[in-house]
């Protein structure tokens, strides 16, 4: 798929095999049901992001239906990935995201 937001999940995905943050084992289907922002009582931030979010947003584009507006989800790294030595990386990738969806 040919979509702006399309490279930047793949860029997404990348930034995060790179940066060790991309698990091969799913997680459990439980921890997909929470309520709570960005699963947070059941999920690492980067496994929202890798089983959630991409997900999501993939699925998304495919069908068509509109992206959510007005998405923030840069700032949500800063605090969960602070200490991550790819920090710089991911913020950069989940920004350039935030803008593409919001515009």
């Amino acid at each position: 798929m040919d979509h702006p937001v399309w490279r930047l999940l793949d860029e997404l995905e990348h930034t995060l095999r790179q940066a060790e943050l991309w698990q091969s084992t799913p997680v459990p289907v439980e921890a997909l049901r929470s309520t709570q922002p960005f699963c947070c009582d059941t999920l690492r931030f980067e496994q929202w992001l890798q089983f959630v979010f991409v997900v999501k947003m993939r699925a998304l584009l495919q069908s068509g239906t509109a992206l959510p507006a007005n998405m923030a989800i840069a700032p949500m790294a800063e605090v969960s990935l602070a200490q991550h030595p790819q920090l710089a990386v991911l913020l950069n990738v989940l920004q350039r995201l935030d803008l593409a969806v919001s515009e």
